[in-house]
């Protein structure tokens, strides 16, 4: 079995979940039915690098929000599929519209809907408080939980490999 250490040279494309990974998967929902999401500011920092230094980031989720697309959008993110109830086509079709080899692809997802992209990625990895039927397809588990550093952890490893981390546009926001 290859480690995923070995993996990570090869990744030019990430793709996140939203819930659960970039967030904690908790959503405090106020009196007019608003549902809000905290997440984390270094996953941010660690996701625009990415889309500053090429490498193509894509949220797929469920859920959709306004506050969701409103953060995707402060970070660059254009690729972004919010509530999605059929996840493995939306990824299937993003690899094939963009040319894009899933041996390439870093996905991290969270719960039972990520299960099949999961199976699908080069690169399966989920935060360290995943669901296990996730953690058990997983080739890395972050030491990080869901909206607690995870999205970091992983393009920080990526980059570092590849030489992309600490260049001297890193200090730039």
């Amino acid at each position: 079995m290859t480690s995923y250490k070995e993996l990570l040279n090869s990744i030019n494309t990430f793709i996140f979940d939203y819930d659960g990974v970039l967030t904690d998967g908790r959503i405090i929902t106020l009196d007019d039915g608003e549902a809000y999401r905290t997440t984390n500011v270094r996953d941010g920092y660690a996701l625009q690098l990415a889309i500053k230094k090429g490498y193509r980031v894509a949220v797929i989720s469920g859920a959709r929000a306004d506050c969701m697309l409103h953060r995707l959008k402060a970070l660059q993110i254009t690729d972004i599929f919010l509530g999605i109830d059929n996840k493995i086509k939306v990824f299937h079709d993003y690899l094939k519209k963009n040319s894009l080899d899933s041996k390439h692809v870093l996905f991290m997802g969270d719960d039972i809907p990520d299960y099949e992209i999961m199976l699908a990625a080069g690169l399966p990895s989920c935060p360290a408080d995943a669901a296990e039927e996730i953690r058990s397809v997983s080739k890395y588990i972050s030491h990080a939980n869901g909206g607690k550093g995870c999205v970091r952890d992983v393009i920080e490893q990526v980059m570092k490999v590849q030489g992309k981390w600490m260049n001297d546009d890193a200090y730039h926001w």
